[in-house]
């Protein structure tokens, strides 16, 4: 049994043959990697273009067309990324009982008894591949790996393993990523040396819905959209926002000083700085499934010789709630004291945690809320200048966000965009408690004067 006799009886979880279901690029990439005269392969394409699902049809039917004790591995960006090629396999087993009854599949490694051949999954941050004699390599996804020396260590032991071996073949899929990233380098050599295919599919998948792609346009920046999408080596550095689209946002005549029973719940954001950053906290709500009005942006800044104010900054939060019912959510690393203080004065508050996912959903939100015009702004003191500043940061394992420029401050940004999520996580109409999300300074306290205050509140 060759691999594609192996590959024609893999069904994918819609019951249909892979084959039969395979578009051209895909039935083209199968056969150079499985026979091809190359004995090494480097496949882009975009998300969606089904590369982890791809890569496991064709290491499952090496595997089992693999002589006795051959050994396989693959590599994934991480233990997760690992798993799901696990999974992948483990569905095309369990879909196919013919060759189900022919593998053993664990945790980390698919075994052929018969044969003794077996499938190794690794994990970009595996402490060490030197040492293999893999008469196949599978790499996935090597262009969302970490752009550090672990990662670079693993890919040269284990690509320089390939050698060891005159028959052994190599298989790189993966989206593409920045060009300062190591897996470009590869790219390059791969381009220039006989030994290697290159084929990279530009553009969504064909079978991607359009408008779905369409509303991920208006989700991501435009270098990240042009990397995971059309599938682009893409610098994704540089401005976060249009300036068109900022422009277009501030429509709102000013702040809101009243709450309006004919709005829906009421949100609010606090980022917390006692010396550097300052300190702000903004009042929002939602209108409609999607419209988000910042109703009121209050900012404190401070020095060393006068910090902010922690207390009037709470005194602040409880005379805003007389007026703008809300709870507290807060990240619990430095305005855990407040909390607790405001929870003393009958504010619930709850914790939010912030985290690379967490701080890219922020940035995808406020993003795709400002491109798809969704958001309503006033002209808050400083806010149009902080939009128009933001920087689009992207780490080398593929997440992004924003950032201010060196010797600037997104703490604004910050606010607006806390403020926004959870507007749009929050009930429409005034019968629930809408959420309030406090963030600390997220390096360090900062400080100081009292701008812009709230009016008096009469009781």
């Amino acid at each position: 049994m060759t691999a594609r006799d192996v590959l024609a009886q893999l069904r994918l979880a819609d019951g249909r043959l892979w084959v039969d279901a395979a578009v051209d690029f895909q039935l083209a990439d199968a056969r150079a990697v499985l026979d091809g005269p190359e004995p090494y392969s480097f496949l882009t394409r975009a998300r969606g273009a089904s590369k982890t699902s791809d890569l496991a049809g064709l290491a499952l039917s090496l595997l089992l067309a693999a002589g006795d004790a051959a050994r396989l591995y693959w590599l994934a960006a991480d233990a997760d990324q690992g798993a799901l090629a696990v999974d992948s396999i483990a569905g095309y087993m369990s879909r196919t009982p013919a060759l189900g009854a022919l593998g053993d599949v664990q945790a980390r490694r698919v075994v052929v008894p018969a044969t003794g051949a077996r499938l190794d999954v690794l994990a970009a941050d595996a402490p060490s591949a030197w040492g293999l004699n893999p008469d196949a390599l599978f790499v996935d996804e090597l262009a969302n790996w970490a752009n550090g020396p672990a990662a670079r260590r693993l890919w040269e032991a284990a690509s320089s393993a390939v050698a060891k071996r005159s028959d052994a073949r190599l298989c790189v899929l993966t989206t593409a990523g920045s060009p300062d990233h190591f897996s470009r380098k590869v790219l390059d050599h791969a381009l220039t040396s006989p030994l290697w295919r290159v084929h990279e599919v530009r553009g969504p998948a064909p079978w991607a819905d359009p408008d779905r792609v369409e509303e991920q346009r208006q989700r991501l920046p435009h270098a990240v959209f042009a990397q995971l999408f059309l599938n682009e080596w893409t610098q994704a550095e540089g401005s976060f926002l249009d300036p068109a689209v900022i422009d277009a946002a501030f429509t709102l005549e000013g702040p809101a000083l009243e709450r309006s029973e004919k709005r829906g719940s009421y949100v609010a954001a606090l980022d917390l700085g006692a010396v550097n950053d300052r300190t702000v906290f903004a009042i929002g709500h939602r209108e409609g499934t999607e419209t988000v009005h910042l109703d009121r942006m209050q900012t404190w800044q401070g020095s060393r010789a006068h910090p902010v104010n922690f207390s009037e900054v709470e005194d602040f939060i409880v005379t805003a709630r007389r007026r703008f019912n809300f709870k507290l959510r807060l990240d619990p690393w430095q305005g855990l004291d407040l909390a607790q203080r405001l929870r003393a004065k009958g504010i619930v508050a709850e914790e939010f945690h912030f985290n690379q996912g967490s701080k890219q959903r922020l940035a995808q939100t406020l993003l795709h809320s400002l491109n798809a015009g969704h958001l309503r702004l006033y002209e808050a003191e400083g806010l149009r200048d902080e939009l128009l500043a933001l920087r689009l940061k992207q780490s080398a394992s593929g997440s992004w966000s924003f950032d201010h420029q060196t010797g600037g401050h997104d703490d604004r940004a910050v606010v607006l965009a806390l403020m926004t999520v959870a507007a749009l996580e929050g009930p429409t109409g005034t019968s629930g408690p809408p959420i309030v999300l406090t963030k600390p300074s997220r390096w360090h306290l900062d400080g100081g004067r009292r701008r812009d205050r709230f009016p008096s509140v009469r009781t």
